[in-house]
């Protein structure tokens, strides 16, 4: 298998998928799909060797077992327009290569992320880095929003009149915001996308990036469609147990007590309850 070909994929080549105010998200090129994924495994050469089913069911015990290389052998590209604080959660990720637009060389764009009311929201009262599940109120959100253009708008005109005066552009640039969109090309191999996604998915993670983080999992679907079911099914939708964790299960499913107390027996009621990795 010289070369795998996958249908899907070949489809959304270089389709624009729109995230946010501004941004989006391209696949611009792809080495390999499920079935890359099962060769690799086998270590053979043709396809063909087994059918359809086996090879779902070898992919999704690799999965399962945490056998990652195989998922490795799968590359994808893309094309990534994103507001700058965006940008800085997603470098985070160092498994990937990526070249970013330089504002050395280039006059940036009058392009600035302003959230949807809807989006806005107040301080969580228990989540240090995060906001209120529930949008703030109307008006106020109607204030914010305002504001945040205006401030923009400010610091984009005075960027240009730096530029005008002919100043370095690496240094007109030093006062933009952070919410000046940014691109970048990205590639990274599907292990490692997975990852990603496990992270940014989360309803932890900020609102902003979860939205191109799903997006992500969608071309994910296009590429190798037999893994990323695989991994929306175990990992993605799923929850680990630590060792008292999975005690306190057999426990409750023998009829006594979970033997758990306090904080600890919150967490593993919340994980049971709702699915979501504590």
């Amino acid at each position: 298998m010289a070369h795998c070909i996958v249908s899907s994929a070949e489809d959304i080549l270089d389709k624009e998928y729109p995230v946010l105010d501004k941004g989006f998200v391209r696949l611009v090129d792809y080495l390999g799909g499920d079935d890359r994924i099962v060769q690799a495994a086998r270590v053979s050469y043709g396809a063909g060797t087994k059918s359809v089913r086996e090879d779902a069911a070898l992919i999704d015990y690799l999965l399962r077992h945490q056998h990652t290389s195989p998922f490795e052998q799968v590359v994808l590209t893309f094309h990534v327009k994103m507001p700058i604080f965006v940008a800085r959660q997603w470098v985070r990720h160092r498994t990937a290569r990526l070249n970013e637009i330089s504002g050395r060389y280039s006059i940036m764009p009058d392009e600035c992320y302003v959230p949807a009311l809807e989006d806005i929201a107040l301080q969580s009262t228990d989540n240090r880095q995060g906001r209120m599940s529930e949008p703030a109120p109307s008006e106020l959100s109607a204030d914010i929003r305002a504001r945040l253009q205006a401030q923009q708008t400010a610091a984009y005109d005075s960027y240009r009149r730096l530029i005008d005066t002919q100043l370095a552009r690496e240094l007109a640039r030093i006062n933009l915001p952070l919410a000046s969109y940014t691109e970048l090309y990205w590639q990274i191999d599907l292990h490692n996308l997975f990852h990603f996604l496990k992270l940014r998915c989360d309803s932890h993670a900020q609102k902003e990036i979860r939205d191109y983080a799903f997006v992500l999992l969608e071309i994910c679907r296009n590429v190798a469609p037999v893994a990323t079911q695989s991994f929306e099914k175990h990992v993605l939708t799923g929850v680990h147990l630590s060792g008292a964790e999975l005690t306190a299960l057999r426990n409750v499913l023998n009829g006594k007590e979970s033997g758990l107390k306090g904080k600890e027996l919150e967490r593993f009621e919340e994980k049971i309850r709702s699915g979501t990795q504590l």
